[in-house]
């Protein structure tokens, strides 16, 4: 059924959470993975600064390790990283899939509240009004 699914991956757990039934739809639709990965970047008046996360590099050497193991799995799997963006990550996202020809998003929330999201700015969200193909938001799983 879905032959380019996007999965949008910022290393959280809820992102992680996600995989199980991103194998699933790509194996049921014989898809192609793209896992997307957005480094948020501090914005200022002078511009793009550092990265938000201080382990950015060892999370993208596990997103690589991750693409390779799914490669391995028998998936057509690739890694798109964006670091020259700001804090704007949906939009890039959405980019991606409109390059890769995307039949759906996968994305992890992080169960903020309608309030918290915008507050904080949920990916989520945004994804669902700017995507171009339907937007698959998977829950955190219940602790």
């Amino acid at each position: 059924m879905f032959k380019s699914i996007v999965w949008a991956n910022d290393g959280s757990e809820v992102a992680q959470q996600a995989l199980p039934l991103v194998k699933q739809l790509a194996r049921e639709g014989d898809g192609a993975i793209t896992i997307v990965h957005v480094v948020e970047r501090v914005e200022g008046a002078g511009g793009i600064g550092p990265t938000r996360r201080v382990d950015e590099p060892q999370l993208q050497r596990q997103l690589e390790r991750l693409t390779a193991e799914l490669e391995q799995e028998g998936f057509a799997a690739s890694l798109y990283i964006n670091g020259d963006v700001g804090v704007r990550p949906a939009h890039e996202i959405v980019a991606t899939a409109r390059q890769r020809n995307a039949d759906l998003i996968v994305v992890g929330s992080q169960g903020h509240t309608m309030i918290g999201g915008l507050l904080l700015g949920s990916v989520a969200y945004r994804l669902l009004h700017l995507a171009p193909c339907p937007v698959l938001v998977v829950p955190p799983t219940p602790k």
